[in-house]
Parts: structure tokens; sequence; C-alpha cells
């Protein structure tokens, strides 16, 4: 049993990188986002503006919202709260940091529009691939996707519909606090869901396939 949760934490990091890698892609070329980083974004730029603190980065707003959400989600009912809850908040930050410093000399959003389309595009292949890792690990649920999931329980009502009303809402918030809310986003919003579709029952039998090795 250690083993195989040593195993799905070890997935949940790997679907992490490879995620919030699509997600730093999108940021660069400047043509929005997903929705929850649009609000991240918002929030970082109103913050800066401000406060003027140096210390204030993307990836640690990240690390408040989310923690933020957790404690909320503590009161609420803790159960949906894993340990890879808290990995997500810790490390999600960071990781896009990480990423946005590695590929900055690339000047995307200096590119032209069609390239930067395309690297977009693959920022949003390459987010729903990493969160079905994350999610077929069953070691615990992003906070800014367990909103969605915490509501739709509570209300009873169907998680695809909460999470597009959720999705509104933090591109709404984030737009009203300076994020940038483009043609990505909606290019995120049609294209993410999809490609997670498909490769959800494909990384659930991979993932399973080793941990029954175990």
């Amino acid at each position: 049993m250690k083993k195989e949760w040593i195993l799905r934490i070890l997935f949940l990091l790997i679907g992490l990188i490879i995620a919030h890698f699509g997600v730093t892609l999108f940021l660069l070329t400047e043509l929005g986002s997903d929705p929850f980083n649009v609000m991240v974004q918002g929030l970082f730029r109103s913050l800066s503006a401000a406060t003027g603190w140096a210390f204030l980065t993307h990836g640690r707003v990240h690390i408040a919202v989310s923690l933020l959400i957790i404690l909320v989600l503590l009161f609420a009912d803790r159960s949906y709260v894993k340990i890879g809850t808290l990995i997500c908040m810790v490390f999600g930050g960071p990781i896009i940091d990480f990423f946005s410093s590695l590929l900055s000399p690339l000047n995307l959003s200096e590119a032209q529009f069609p390239v930067r389309i395309l690297v977009l595009a693959a920022g949003c292949v390459i987010l729903a691939y990493g969160m079905t890792v994350v999610i077929k690990s069953e070691a615990g649920t992003g906070p800014n996707d367990l909103v969605a999931i915490v509501i739709s329980d509570k209300l009873h009502r169907k998680f695809s519909i909460i999470r597009v009303i959720v999705d509104i809402c933090f591109v709404v918030i984030g737009w009203l606090l300076g994020g940038i809310f483009g043609i990505g986003t909606v290019i995120c919003a049609l294209l993410v869901g999809p490609v997670a579709g498909f490769f959800l029952p494909i990384n659930g039998k991979r993932i399973q396939s080793w941990i029954e090795r175990v």
C-alpha cells in the first residue's frame, strides 16, 4: 500500500509538471490563458500595481489563492482535501515560475500571430494531457478543480454545467482585475475538455497498469 501511494504521488507530480508547462505556454503567448490563471494573473497585476512588492510573482499569487481555496474547503468538507491537493498547491506556482524563466528568452509574445496560436493550442493539449495524469493518479486534485467538484456535489447539479459557471466567474474576476482574457481563453475552453476526454481513459489504464505491478 505504501509503494502504491508513492507511485500515485509520483504520477501526480509528473502530471502537474506537464500541465503547468502547458499553462506557461498560455501565459507567454499573451493571448489569454486558462480561466483560473486569468484570475490569478489579474490578482498578481493588481497587487503588484497597488503595493509595488518585488517578491510578488504569478506563481506565489497562485499559491496564495490555492491556499485560500483549501482553507475554505477544510471548513466546508475536509474529505475533499487529500495529500495531492496540497502538493498541487505548493508546487503548481513554482513550476510556472520555473518554466516562465526558462522560456522567456523565446519572446513568444512577439512572435507572429499564427505561431502564437499554434503555441497556445499546443499548451492546451499539454495542459489537458497533464491534467488527466493528475486526475487518474487518484492522489488528489488541484484546488481550482475542487471548486467546481464541491459545488456540484453540494448543489446536486451536473459537474459540466457548474464547471462552466465557475470558469466564467474566474475569467470575469480576473479580467476586472487586469488579467488577459483573449482568444486563448476561448481556445482553452473549446479544446481542453475534448482532449482531456480522449486521454482520460488512456492514462487511466496506463496508470492502473503500473499500480498493479507494484
